[in-house]
């Protein structure tokens, strides 16, 4: 490991406890690195707007950093146990290359506020990230809400329950994912404030430009609180998770409905042939694994925001257990992320298995229907229930499926989906990305 920024002499560092303070830091900065890079680029500017950078310096700090990002990229500069962290190799990269002006860097910033401003312009991408798969799959949703429309069972306790349809079922999930992509934009103003300049948490005894890094790293608003700078750390990044869990548990549910649909018992839905795969015994065998990583992928979110969640009992003030919350943070929204990234083209490709919907459907299924009209031409609604019970079995006579979704006109319902409310909402929602 490369000289340590902290290092006091005569002290000597223990090879052991070195390796459980790093952890997996390097490697998990490798997620951060661009974005602590960008914000150097920032912090190294705004030192020369007060003057304690010359013109020079600064156009060769800059310079050398867009060669370290441009190196980092390629896989020309690697990340690895040589560093401490990402912060210390930005810093030895610049050293090397540009003697004390490289040193000049960490002037007036702490790896406290360093750490923060690279995971929140990381967070904010992760965001951006999700609100776009949200409305990606929000879009797919009403399309096919909006074309097809197949009669199919509407259960209730995973039984039978009432005639429903291929469009309402896609509704449903539209406006899930619409409401999955708002409440992330959401989130996204929350976290939308720069920490960049609070260095350890009680400022600095210099006049940094503040205002200019912030709106040079395109944040909305400032972070004043050096004091609250910190006590975000965590307190964000939980916002983040939750915004990504709401989205995976819509996707759980999704999944665990075509897990149904699939089966040989059902047989309501056919899924595209990359979307399975085989058994390695069975030759028989087509599984639908990738809907079964998605419904698991909500684990790793939950596990990801409870370990932040625990880690928060702490003082005010920087404290080292927040390190760990890097890990939780980037490995929940790798994984949640990778699903939710495979799931528009799923419902776009995917096919619904007309007789087996239409076969699926019993006449005990119009029982409601019987019951709402008796109610309507004046039995109380408790009796025409009773009448319908009694008749269960005999409900479906001279009925229909379609006949049956043409007359549900309660707003929502199969004749009256509001898709025109919800693709308002849906351009609202692209409109505002």
């Amino acid at each position: 490991m490369s000289g340590l920024l902290w290092q006091k002499e005569g002290v000597e560092v223990d090879p052991r406890i070195m390796r459980f303070l790093a952890g997996d830091d390097v490697l998990l900065d490798r997620e951060l690195f661009a974005h602590d890079v960008q914000a150097s680029k920032a912090h190294v500017e705004g030192l020369a707007r007060i003057g304690l950078l010359d013109q020079a310096s600064c156009d060769d700090l800059l310079r050398e950093l867009d060669l370290l990002a441009q190196d980092f990229a390629a896989g020309r500069f690697v990340l690895d146990e040589r560093f401490e962290d990402g912060h210390s190799a930005i810093e030895a990269r610049l050293t090397e290359r540009l003697g004390d002006t490289g040193r000049k860097v960490h002037t007036g910033r702490s790896r406290n506020d360093q750490v923060l401003v690279a995971s929140r312009l990381w967070l904010k991408a992760q965001l951006a990230e999700l609100i776009a798969h949200c409305t990606a799959a929000a879009r797919v949703c009403l399309d096919r809400a909006g074309g097809e429309s197949l009669p199919m069972p509407g259960y209730t306790h995973l039984q039978r329950a009432v005639v429903s349809s291929t469009a309402m079922w896609f509704a449903g999930f539209a406006e899930a994912f619409i409401d999955d992509a708002r409440r992330a934009q959401d989130t996204l103003a929350l976290i939308d404030a720069n920490p960049l300049g609070t260095a350890a948490g009680y400022g600095v005894n210099l006049p940094l430009d503040r205002d200019f890094t912030t709106q040079r790293l395109g944040f909305a608003r400032l972070q004043i609180s050096p004091i609250y700078a910190q006590l975000s750390r965590g307190k964000f990044e939980l916002a983040g998770l939750d915004a990504l869990a709401s989205a995976l548990l819509d996707l759980r549910r999704l999944a665990w409905d075509l897990s149904l649909f699939t089966t040989s018992e059902y047989g309501f839905v056919q899924l595209p042939a990359a979307y399975t795969t085989g058994s390695s015994i069975m030759p028989n065998k087509r599984n639908p694994d990738v809907v079964e990583l998605m419904r698991a992928s909500y684990a790793a979110v939950a596990a990801a925001r409870c370990e932040v969640e625990q880690l928060l009992s702490l003082p005010s003030g920087y404290q080292r257990d927040l390190q760990f919350s890097k890990g939780s943070m980037i490995h929940g929204f790798g994984r949640g992320l990778a699903a939710l990234a495979l799931l528009p083209d799923l419902l776009r490709a995917l096919e619904w298995n007309a007789p087996k919907l239409a076969a699926a459907i019993e006449p005990a299924m119009y029982a409601t229907d019987v019951a709402i009209e008796q109610a309507v031409s004046g039995v109380p609604f408790r009796e025409a229930y009773r009448r319908a019970a009694e008749t269960a079995a005999s409900a479906g006579d001279g009925r229909s499926p379609e006949a049956s979704l043409a007359a549900r006109v309660s707003p929502g319902g199969a004749a009256d989906l509001r898709l025109d409310e919800l693709e308002a909402r849906w351009a609202a929602l692209a409109g505002s990305a």
